[in-house]
């Protein structure tokens, strides 16, 4: 059977909706697992019968998460946030470490799980964190606009080498490094831009969007596809 994946959706407070963008589901189908998206409202006692049900997790982009989670100051700079995504991934993050099930964090859910573990983030990078690297962006967004520099001896760089070019859409980035977690890959102006936890199968975080460029980019559908492959070994 093909494995099951639960994708945290993401929310439109202007339409009222939870959404998602096809590049998610169509990157996993490729890989060959079956996505399915999550309910944002589910009871803490319903997670443990999401995560039996399911072979793994990937955490979205979208919001900024909110510096309470990380014990700061909300600044003026900081992103619209999105308390009930917060409190949802918090429970669901904890339920699939718990399980032992494989993670895949893009964007946000880099962003996420750093936090979760105990790291912190810039509320803005361009108040923060200036520098000449475009980390934001313009359509169509599955063009490369920087490069990145994987590390020796990680998982990403056994997949993928030692450099790739990445399309990037964020304002918000790991600033402290949370215990545990390990950097496989930064920008030249030293934003991690990937990492992973060596006591998990498969625990690992992205900040640039293989949803936009797994169709050009062969090493952005690699990241699927080794997702999906760990979710199946279970």
């Amino acid at each position: 059977m093909k494995p099951v994946i639960g994708l945290v959706p993401l929310v439109d407070y202007q339409k009222d909706s939870y959404w998602m963008l096809p590049g998610y589901m169509k990157g996993i189908q490729k890989a060959g697992g079956l996505p399915v998206m999550l309910p944002l409202e589910a009871e803490p006692e319903d997670l443990s019968d999401l995560s039996r049900h399911l072979d793994g997790f990937l955490f979205t982009g979208g919001h900024d998460v909110s510096p309470e989670m990380y014990h700061e100051e909300t600044q003026p700079f900081c992103g619209e946030i999105c308390p009930e995504r917060d409190r949802f991934e918090m429970r669901l993050f904890a339920q699939a470490l718990k399980d032992r099930k494989p993670v895949l964090g893009i964007c946000r859910g880099i962003q996420l799980i750093n936090v979760l573990m105990g790291g912190t983030l810039y509320q803005d990078l361009p108040k923060q964190h200036p520098s000449c690297i475009e980390h934001h962006g313009q359509p169509p967004y599955d063009r490369p606009v920087h490069s990145i520099h994987i590390e020796k001896g990680t998982p990403l760089y056994r997949l993928c080498g030692g450099e790739m070019h990445v399309n990037s859409y964020h304002h918000q980035a790991i600033r402290t490094l949370a215990p545990g977690l390990r950097k496989m890959a930064e920008a030249a102006d030293g934003i991690i831009e990937a990492v992973y936890h060596p006591d998990f199968a498969f625990l690992w975080g992205v900040q640039f969007h293989p949803e936009f460029s797994w169709q050009r980019d062969a090493h952005c559908q690699l990241i699927f596809d080794e997702f999906v492959r760990n979710c199946r070994s279970r």
